[in-house]
């Protein structure tokens, strides 16, 4: 196989991977190869990737946020009280929602706020900005911008909580059930759904190895959503749903076709 044939197949597949990560990524890539097709300088791909680049982060952060509204959708917006755990959530273009659930989120943190000051309501993944039905990949259902999943709280050795997670992407790191309690990811594996547990590949490093989850800090965040008329759904782990004592039956299992909702609250409007 031919350096071109080789080139092609390369180009083909990082447009299928930045589509799939980014949304734009693909699309603007396969511009930057269009602008490029008759030249032939020297570090052609190199100037290529710097120009990628350059018009990559110009459409995520000063287009995008523009053209999302007219499909519904808008950027989330960090305050004193709500703030996202990566910056590379919105990198990707993984934070957008529907103008209600932006809104319900400032109401959600600020009432958290108010019960423990300086403690953020932490968000992981929402929406991409464009379309309906375009999967957020690994997620199944975020892609109509009604969606999207907070962080747990935690607490440090001497029972204070904080805004630390213990994985850097936020999921992955599960807050086990007790003896007592039941084992919802065992029922799922046992009937073949495997998938159940993997974002536990998916920490990208496990951080704060000495924090503990916060079944009190938790259990007031969720009610501070709960408190929100527009939201429909909850998805968290059976057991942790007894272990915090929690009754709305607007709080639900998820199925065995998703996964594990141990590290992560999964919300959601009507």
């Amino acid at each position: 196989m031919n350096n071109k044939k080789l080139g092609l197949i390369f180009d083909f597949l990082l447009i299928i991977i930045l589509t799939l990560l980014t949304q734009i990524g693909g699309l603007l890539y396969l511009l930057v190869i269009w602008l490029w097709r008759k030249k032939q300088w020297k570090y052609r791909k190199l100037k290529m990737f710097m120009l990628f680049l350059l018009l990559y982060l110009t459409t995520t952060f000063v287009v995008v946020p523009f053209l999302a509204p007219l499909f519904g959708r808008e950027k989330i917006q960090d305050t004193a009280t709500l703030q996202s755990h990566l910056f590379l959530t919105k990198l990707l273009n993984r934070d957008y929602v529907r103008p209600e659930l932006h809104q319900v989120l400032q109401k959600i943190s600020k009432d958290f706020d108010s019960l423990h000051p300086g403690i953020k309501t932490i968000y992981l993944d929402a929406n991409f900005p464009f379309w309906n039905g375009f999967p957020l990949l690994p997620h199944l259902s975020h892609h109509d911008g009604k969606k999207i999943d907070l962080a747990l709280i935690y607490k440090t050795p001497d029972g204070k909580l904080t805004n630390e997670k213990k994985s850097r992407s936020g999921y992955g790191v599960f807050v086990e059930p007790r003896e007592n309690e039941i084992k919802q990811y065992l029922i799922c594996k046992q009937k073949g759904y495997g998938q159940y547990d993997y974002p536990k590949y998916l920490t990208f490093g496990r951080t704060n190895k000495n924090l503990k989850f916060s079944p009190e800090g938790t259990r007031d965040l969720i009610q501070c959503i709960l408190k929100q008329k527009e939201i429909g759904k909850i998805f968290i782990e059976p057991h942790l749903k007894q272990r915090m004592n929690l009754t709305d039956k607007r709080i639900r299992f998820h199925g065995c076709r998703a996964v594990r909702h141990d590290d992560h609250i999964h919300i959601q409007l009507e």
